[in-house]
């Protein structure tokens, strides 16, 4: 499970002072425009300082009570800008470090002629061949095309373990600004600079061309038909005001527009969203739209790509199995020699094993005598005096023997069958054309995935596993691993088709991988996981990449998508609501007068009209602030059924909403009356 990096917090300096001038520089009415309820309150601002300046300046007797009034009112409007603000800069604090692997990179850029010429890395183009030695930084992404190496990542993933590079396959991706700790490799550039992965992330991350959502956009315009409906509410009041006698001033008549309006959830919908992008980066996953982390929280099924997702994508060697007459220490030893020669993946997986778990020595021999493996022979091995080791596949082992299949132990075959059927890939070893016994490959599962999955499974999300394996593999793996269904020899149109067959019957599809054929159904899915360490391929198509490249890590996606949206819509619940207790505080005061009657909706005793008014929009202002920390941290996520988080929603902050305001306005009205603020 991915760590939670440390974030800064609400008061932290380097965050609060910048987003205090932040805030200001976003009154500027051309950005307001994009949050329409905070626009009107700032418009509705504007106004009342002009009647307040009106009023200072002619002598009247109510400037007092406008100028806090105003007052009040700008205060409500820097409050929201000061939540988005400080989103933002939480935000910007995460990518600080990412900036630092930019800094004063170069290059040694391969030559025609084979001689290396240094350069600064910004000056690469798409193409170049640069070569980078152990201790040196990568200076830019690419794919590399010669060697292998162990790569520190740790700037970009928090990681300190590093990872293998090499050329050919999936694990060829490199990322500009991370360091090679061994040997040398050569690296096609394959991405500009200034358009570089860590380029990408530090814009996203610093909020820049934030989109709305879709649900952002339909509760922006529920809160802008809300504001207008409020606007002629109060029209009408005015008119009703003026038909029964009663003054009311503008000033007083902007305060109960300022009040109705759905501000509390206007001045936090932006800080949401941005906070929604940011709580993925200190899981190390990065989301290039809010759209995608909103869709996560509703997704129903999600596709993961076998190899080096669910597995680690290179067969390993898990188990010796000796014909009768053999032991397991000497098929073990003889694999072992047998495998000396052979550099690729599954073979060192054999030296490991045998050394490893059966404890044979790694004996001594001459360089001359190896057979190394090669894709005709597909063999490996070691000519020691009169013994011939070979380990292999099992036709061509059979081959160098002189057997046929019919020839061959009948213990042997049926080894050789029970690993093909457990999904595994037998390897035949032999001393001549003495057949010694089999090796048992397989795809490891990582560890820990079956019980993700289940975790998965608990929150209603369907995992389908997605392979080129035949059938009988795949099913091996997909039980071994605990997914809910299999797509067996899956071509990257099978993917594709998949995932828009399920998407027709209206489900919303996640999708993990890190293969260059796995990019299509990346694009395709709603939510688009790729793997760091995948091509870069699959990290353009996807609108997510996971720094930490663990397949499972989509449990955090889900769970922040579904705190986005329960954190939505409870601040919506709870800004909604709390007009209820402004109604009694606000409508009385103004009718009193001319209808004593109404006193009696005067249920929390408020000492004046004057007095109820000023509490009702101090409370209004405040609020915005004290839900900040709320806006930012989210709703916490609780698996259960959505009629159980609906009552549990309706209460906390429904009827939460309802009380609050009650006894805070109260409290309000109480310290306004004892300092004689009206």
């Amino acid at each position: 499970m991915s760590k939670d990096r440390k974030t800064p917090g609400l008061l932290d300096p380097g965050i609060l002072f910048p987003a205090m001038r932040d805030a200001v520089l976003k009154l500027d009415p051309r950005q307001l425009l994009r949050n329409p309820v905070i626009f009107v309150t700032e418009v509705v601002a504007a106004v009342v300082t002009l009647i307040f300046l009106r009023d200072l300046t002619s002598g009247g007797a109510g400037a007092g009570f406008s100028g806090q009034i105003a007052a009040w009112l700008w205060f409500t409007v820097l409050f929201a800008t000061f939540a988005e603000a400080v989103a933002e800069g939480r935000g910007r604090a995460q990518a600080d470090s990412l900036k630092k692997t930019k800094s004063e990179l170069v290059a040694r850029k391969l030559g025609g002629n084979g001689r290396t010429e240094t350069i600064p890395a910004s000056s690469l183009k798409v193409g170049d061949v640069v070569l980078v030695a152990a201790g040196e930084l990568i200076p830019g992404d690419g794919e590399v095309i010669e060697g292998v190496a162990s790569v520190n990542e740790s700037a970009i993933t928090g990681e300190s373990a590093p990872v293998i590079r090499e050329s050919g396959g999936d694990r060829s991706a490199v990322t500009g600004g991370t360091q090679v700790l061994s040997d040398e490799i050569k690296i096609k550039i394959t991405v500009a600079p200034g358009s570089s992965f860590v380029d990408r992330m530090i814009a996203l991350i610093e909020g820049a061309q934030r989109q709305k959502t879709p649900n952002e956009i339909a509760l922006s315009i529920l809160l802008s038909g809300l504001t207008l409906i409020f606007l002629f509410v109060c029209v009408a009041i005015w008119g009703l005001a003026g038909y029964s006698g009663t003054v009311i001033s503008v000033t007083v008549l902007a305060a109960l527009l300022v009040t109705l309006i759905p501000t509390t959830i206007g001045g936090l919908l932006s800080a949401i969203g941005i906070a929604g992008m940011d709580r993925l980066v200190r899981f190390n996953v990065i989301a290039t739209s809010g759209r995608a982390v909103e869709a996560a929280g509703d997704v129903d099924t999600l596709l993961l790509d076998k190899t080096g997702t669910i597995t680690y994508g290179n067969r390993m060697a898990s188990d010796f199995l000796p014909v009768p007459g053999v032991s397991a220490a000497e098929l073990a030893g003889a694999a072992l020699l047998a495998s000396l020669s052979d550099e690729t993946p599954e073979g060192r997986s054999i030296v490991a094993l045998a050394t490893g778990e059966h404890g044979i020595a790694t004996p001594e021999a001459r360089a001359d005598a190896f057979v190394a493996f090669t894709a005709e022979t597909r063999l490996s091995g070691v000519d020691l005096g009169t013994r011939r080791l070979r380990k292999g596949a099992v036709d061509a082992v059979l081959k160098f023997a002189g057997l046929t299949d019919e020839d061959a132990p009948a213990e042997f075959r049926r080894a050789v069958d029970m690993v093909a059927r457990s999904g595994g890939t037998p390897l035949a070893v032999t001393d001549g054309d003495r057949l010694l016994g089999v090796i048992h490959l397989k795809d490891v599962v990582k560890p820990g995935i079956k019980e993700r999955f289940a975790a998965l499974r608990a929150m209603g999300i369907r995992t389908v596993m997605v392979t080129g394996d035949n059938p009988v593999t795949a099913a091996a793996i997909a039980s071994e691993a605990g997914v809910d269904d299999y797509l067996a020899q899956a071509t990257p149109e099978d993917k594709l088709a998949y995932i828009r067959r399920e998407q027709q019957g209206g489900r919303l599809i996640a999708m993990c991988g890190d293969g260059t054929n796995d990019a299509p159904a990346l694009a395709q899915a709603d939510v688009g996981v790729a793997m760091q360490t995948g091509t870069q391929a699959a990290r353009e198509a996807a609108n997510m990449v996971d720094l930490d490249s663990s397949p499972t890590k989509l449990i955090e996606i889900v769970e922040i998508g579904k705190q986005l949206l329960m954190t939505r819509g409870s601040l919506t619940t709870f800004s909604i609501a709390n007009d209820v207790a402004k109604y009694f505080a606000i409508i009385p005061a103004l009718f009193v007068a001319t209808y004593p009657a109404l006193g009696a909706l005067n249920v929390m005793g408020l000492s004046s009209p004057q007095s109820a008014i000023l509490s009702a929009v101090i409370f209004n202002a405040l609020i915005i602030v004290a839900l900040i920390p709320l806006a930012l941290r989210g709703v916490a996520y609780r698996p259960s059924g959505a009629a159980s988080l609906l009552r549990r929603n309706l209460l906390v902050y429904g009827l939460g909403g309802i009380l609050l305001p009650f006894a805070g306005i109260k409290v309000i009205d109480l310290a306004v009356s004892a300092l004689h603020l009206v």
